[in-house]
């Protein structure tokens, strides 16, 4: 029974990507840590290298404490899990705003490299500063690789222009259909018209025909 309650228990870890309980707030800790961790490798942030595993291994800590929180789950240690977790998104919020003021220094300074490590870090709202780092990249498009998010906003930016130039040859192709619709119509009631005129006029010269025959029979009939 033991054997089958451990086996259940690893599959559990194996199987769930974060523990469930405080999900909302354990989630953020536990999708960003790697994140976090992969900054080492970026020059701007090897003096922090020591807090950074620091962190990664309370993160691990509390992360196996989460799991087994769903088989062990008293009030006490989710109090205390919870406790645990509020300590862990306070440092997750310090490196993530320390990356925010390493993104604006990078920007100030036309430091390529470190930009474009940060905006590929996922630890910055990228969407919220899409604008100004496209306009950072075709400012200086010579100096920095777009491989990565910038590429990818290439390549939304490239669909979208397809996808609006598809919608104007549609639009286009329909008003020239409605064109040749409305000058078909036209023509036909030019035609019409002619048609009338033409018939009217032969109705015209009918009838003065047979007033100018009236005529020149009453005028034979006096001579």
């Amino acid at each position: 029974m033991y054997k089958i309650i451990v086996l259940l228990f690893l599959t559990t870890i194996l199987l769930a990507k974060n523990p469930v309980p405080f999900a909302a707030l354990g989630d953020v800790i536990y999708n960003n840590a790697p994140k976090i961790e992969e900054l080492k490798k970026i020059n701007a942030f090897m003096s922090y290298k020591k807090e950074i595993d620091q962190y990664i291994s309370k993160v691990n800590k509390v992360k196996s404490e989460g799991y087994t929180l769903e088989y062990n789950a008293t009030a006490k240690k989710r109090k205390e899990y919870l406790i645990k977790l509020r300590e862990l998104a306070k440092r997750n919020d310090y490196f993530v705003h320390l990356v925010e003021l390493f993104y604006e220094n990078a920007l100030q300074t036309n430091n390529y490299k470190l930009f474009s490590k940060i905006i590929n870090s996922g630890l910055i709202d990228t969407d919220e500063r899409k604008k100004e780092i496209i306009d950072f990249y075709f400012a200086h498009q010579e100096e920095i690789n777009p491989e990565g998010l910038i590429q990818s906003y290439l390549d939304e930016d490239a669909r979208l222009r397809a996808k609006r130039e598809a919608q104007r040859r549609r639009y286009k192709s329909k008003k020239e259909r409605e064109a040749e619709r409305i000058k078909e119509i036209r023509e036909r009631d030019k035609r019409e018209k002619e048609r009338l005129e033409k018939q009217l006029d032969l109705e015209l010269k009918k009838k003065k025909e047979k007033i100018r025959e009236y005529q020149q029979k009453e005028l034979s009939k006096t001579i």
